[in-house]
């Protein structure tokens, strides 16, 4: 039975969550079913914790809602059986848990996050596993609804819910004019990513001296792109200047200010990540705040993101890749994987910090939702058209289309890009003196030294690429990591320093700072 979107949740944690409320969170559920249906998608709610839900797809019930390699299975389970175009999770971490994957770049005394919430898994053929680099090949397309962690007022849900059933497809022109604010530290990496998506960064604000006292008209833009500090459990991101970090953005100041349809990018460590306010004492995260006020989609990071002070990279890239999606009429899910592929299909391998830029951004918004509606070429408008696609059967198969090609695509990507694997080798001695001074030369008195070798699938390559087998036997990575001398508080303290080696010689580096 194949089907436009599946619905995946566990319906009795979202049951004991709310207890005698569950019946208005019900009551939303059907009637987002209900608008999706009006607009021509076959879609289906699916409880993985439902004995008779999974029996139907030849899955298991998930028993204990943490278990996250039950909760992967399930998901296979139903994807195989449905083949859904839109996989859409409701609930945050406490009703679907992200699937915790290893930090490829972990290191104590830098970049200490010891695992990555990620959703990418989900997007993924791979079975269950807890190495990133199994999931370098996502195929589906996938997003989620989450509720406030912990919360038992249904308030926040309904009204998301609310958002997603409502949602209309708007001209680009709407989304052409956006907001943007940027550490002053990294003026030039945002004004290049803005260049790139809208041709000028003529409109974008540097913190200090602006913010987080925004004026209306300009929160009131539809594309937000925001590139500054972010903190674990905070609701505040932060500007740079030297050593100030002013407060550039915050929860508190977007309440009632955000304009219905707004869709938003966020580079800063900890962006999108998801916590319970009142263990933090605090009000909800921004990502929060904006779905709460009708945002159609947050795209952001759930621990420390990486980009360079200049140019662009890692975090600035797979945002960018993110809102142009969005702007070429893609629905919030397709643009999410799409991203995901432009960023990988620039490497011949991921190094660490790649890989992590891969699975710790994530999607939170209905996936089906195009905010930019697509142009329709002068065909469509004719009456022999219209006749041959009378009930939408073009929509759905060109959509059909655009799977395979974005199954192609995973595929390749799987089987052919090299991923970093810990090793225990020790690296050559010239090379160690160069990186271990840039280092130096980068404020960073204490680093950690580890040594990567390049794991290249073991499928048989292409005729074409047999040339380059001996190459990548020789190929290494070596990063150093370690925080600069700033109060503990302070956030943007990791700087990571990456060498490629090629058969013991230095080929390419990279300096990257936490955003």
């Amino acid at each position: 039975m194949k089907l436009d979107k599946v619905i995946i949740t566990n319906r009795w944690a979202l049951k004991q969550k709310y207890d005698e409320k569950f019946d208005r969170v019900d009551m939303a559920i059907q009637r987002l079913i209900a608008a999706d249906q009006k607009r021509g998608l076959d879609i289906k709610l699916v409880a993985i914790d439902s004995e008779p839900d999974m029996a139907a797809v030849h899955g298991e019930a998930v028993k204990e809602k943490e278990d996250q390699r039950a909760v992967k299975q399930a998901v296979d389970a139903l994807f195989n059986a449905y083949e859904p175009d839109y996989i859409m999770i409701l609930g945050a971490q406490d009703i679907v848990p992200h699937q915790d994957l290893k930090n490829p770049a972990y290191d104590p005394g830098g970049d200490d996050d010891k695992v990555v919430p990620s959703d990418i898994p989900y997007a993924c053929e791979a079975p269950y596993s807890e190495e990133p680099g199994d999931f370098v090949g996502p195929t589906r397309v996938v997003g989620r609804i989450p509720d406030l962690v912990r919360s038992s007022d249904p308030a926040y849900l309904v009204s998301l819910l609310g958002t997603a059933a409502r949602h209309r497809s708007r001209p680009r022109s709407e989304y052409q004019k956006y907001f943007s604010v940027s550490a002053e530290v990294w003026k030039a990496s945002t004004a290049l990513s803005l260049t790139k998506i809208f041709g000028s960064s003529a409109s974008m604000a540097i913190s200090p001296p602006k913010g987080p006292s925004w004026k209306n008209a300009e929160l009131g833009r539809r594309v937000h792109f925001i590139n500054c500090h972010g903190s674990p459990e905070d609701p505040s991101f932060y500007g740079q200047s030297g050593r100030s970090y002013p407060i550039a953005h915050s929860a508190e100041k977007l309440i009632k200010k955000i304009m219905n349809g707004t869709v938003i990018a966020v580079e800063c460590c900890y962006g999108a990540q998801l916590y319970d306010p009142a263990d933090a004492d605090m009000q909800p995260g921004i990502c929060s705040t904006y779905l709460k006020d009708g945002a159609y989609g947050f795209f952001g990071s759930s621990t420390i993101a990486y980009g360079p002070s200049e140019g662009n990279g890692q975090a600035d890239l797979i945002c960018q890749y993110f809102i142009d999606e969005v702007l070429d009429g893609a629905s919030l899910g397709e643009a999410t994987l799409k991203a995901r592929h432009r960023f990988a299909q620039a490497y011949t391998h991921v190094d660490p910090t790649d890989l992590k830029t891969m699975v710790q951004f994530h999607l939170f918004g209905d996936p089906s939702i195009h905010p930019v509606g697509a142009v329709p070429h002068a065909l469509a408008r004719t009456k022999a058209f219209k006749q041959a696609f009378r009930e939408g059967q073009n929509t759905r198969g060109t959509r059909r289309l655009r799977r395979e090609r974005a199954a192609r695509t995973g595929t390749n990507l799987r089987n052919s890009l090299g991923t970093p694997k810990r090793s225990e080798e020790t690296l050559p001695g010239e090379v160690k003196t160069v990186l271990e001074s840039l280092a130096r030369e980068s404020g960073i008195k204490r680093f950690g030294a580890q040594y990567f070798a390049v794991k290249y699938p073991d499928e048989a390559m292409v005729e074409t690429m047999k040339r380059f087998a001996p190459v990548r036997e020789g190929r290494a990575l070596y990063m150093l990591s370690g925080s600069r001398p700033l109060p503990k508080e302070a956030p943007g303290r990791v700087v990571v320093i990456t060498g490629t080696v090629q058969n013991g010689k230095l080929i390419h580096m990279r300096r990257l700072h936490s955003r």
